[in-house]
């Protein structure tokens, strides 16, 4: 847990830095978008987090049920995303990037003398395990606004290849599964709570994501001009977007391009289809006469063992809307889930950005069904019948 900690917070600092090296620290010089947040007010949230639920010992987001106060004298004022709404961030008289480096270092040199002296239990290590899964996610956002903002990544980070599977098609039988994580399986997210029985019809699923190639092929027979293949929300969000490809792709003369932080790339037509966001994916579907899986199919396939089935190169947009499991009960960090249950869409799997301790077949994210900033592509299934 010490090293694992340790190392998300060198690997903030290191994407940090990438926005510092480009003059981007300063909040001023950082696009306001709704999609990202000004670097130094990220970099400070994710230090005052781990201080809120390791150091103050809080009990819960909610203001009133932390201990003692923030190393910081504003640090309350400065980085809880539940009180301080996302348009002000650019305005906060925020420390400087020095400042806030010491802040970082000093909560984690007191986080992991702490945590030398915890009993090795999982409520003891609750609170170490939210922090470091919630600056994992940080640091996967960071580098979606590295990308956003067209900015080099560090070495490590921006990989752009695939491994490359031949694709397939997988037919699974209708069986009842346990959808959802058990307690005593390590930290989980309580939108994964409480396990529960599901019944899954029988269906056929892709062995892998579609391609760049296969998409080609969707825009070449008309996909963003014929309005059949939209949904109502999906020709809205099209109509003002007067989009006719993928995020980032480029037309060079007869073939494409994209960009990958900042820098312009030959689109490898066999590797996945990427920064889509969910409407593209409903759209390819309805043109191929195919359907996003649901995530309790894609959670049957992950876990089914089947050797065809690839999943953990980039995220994938399910069929199924980002709802409350029954039975479910907010957990200390109460913002996390219920305030998005309805409005959000849920993805699967994992990208190239996730670290490898957080990757969870389980594990379910979800984004606003506009977002193609995201490393995220798709998957299909067939009809029944």
């Amino acid at each position: 847990m010490a090293q694992a900690l340790q190392h998300a917070r060198d690997y903030t600092l290191s994407l940090f830095d990438c926005f510092a090296a480009a003059g981007m620290d300063v909040a001023e010089r950082v696009p306001q978008l709704r999609i990202v947040n000004p670097p130094l007010w990220e970099l400070g949230h994710t230090a005052w987090f781990a201080e809120w639920f390791i150091l103050r010992a809080a009990d819960s987001s909610h203001p009133a049920d932390a201990h003692g106060n923030c190393l910081l004298t504003k640090g309350d004022d400065w980085f809880d995303s539940a009180r301080v709404p996302h348009r002000s961030r650019w305005t906060l008289d925020l420390p400087s990037t020095g400042a806030l480096k010491t802040y970082c270092r000093e909560v984690l040199d007191r986080v992991l003398d702490k945590l030398s002296r915890e009993p090795n239990d999982d409520a003891a290590l609750y609170p170490y395990r939210l922090a470091l899964a919630h600056e994992d996610m940080h640091g996967e956002a960071l580098l979606y606004t590295l990308q956003t903002v067209g900015l080099p990544a560090p070495e490590r980070a921006a990989h752009n290849g695939h491994q490359l599977f031949a694709p397939s098609e997988i037919s699974f039988p209708g069986r009842t599964i346990q959808l959802g994580s058990a307690e005593g399986n390590g930290f989980v997210f309580d939108n994964e709570r409480q396990t529960h029985a599901f019944r899954v019809a029988p269906f056929t699923i892709d062995s892998t994501l579609v391609t760049n190639a296969q998409y080609v092929d969707f825009i070449g027979d008309g996909g963003y001009d014929n309005r059949q293949f939209w949904s109502g929300a999906g020709a809205d969000w099209l109509m003002r977007q007067e989009r006719s490809a993928p995020r980032y792709w480029q037309r060079d003369g007869g073939q494409w391009r994209t960009v990958r932080f900042g820098q312009p790339a030959t689109l490898a037509g066999a590797e996945p289809v990427r920064h889509l966001n969910l409407y593209e994916a409903q759209a390819y579907c309805s043109w191929a006469g195919r359907r996003l899986p649901t995530e309790a199919e894609w959670e049957y396939a992950a876990l089914s063992g089947h050797p065809a089935f690839r999943w953990g190169q980039l995220w994938e947009w399910t069929a199924s809307p980002f709802d409350a499991y029954p039975g479910f009960q907010a957990d200390r960090y109460r913002e996390y889930s219920e305030p998005w249950f309805s409005t959000h869409q849920t993805l699967r799997g994992a990208s190239f950005a996730t670290p490898s301790r957080f990757v969870n077949a389980r594990f379910r994210n979800f984004f606003l069904p506009e977002r193609d900033d995201i490393f995220a592509g798709f998957r299909t299934c067939a009809w029944p019948g």
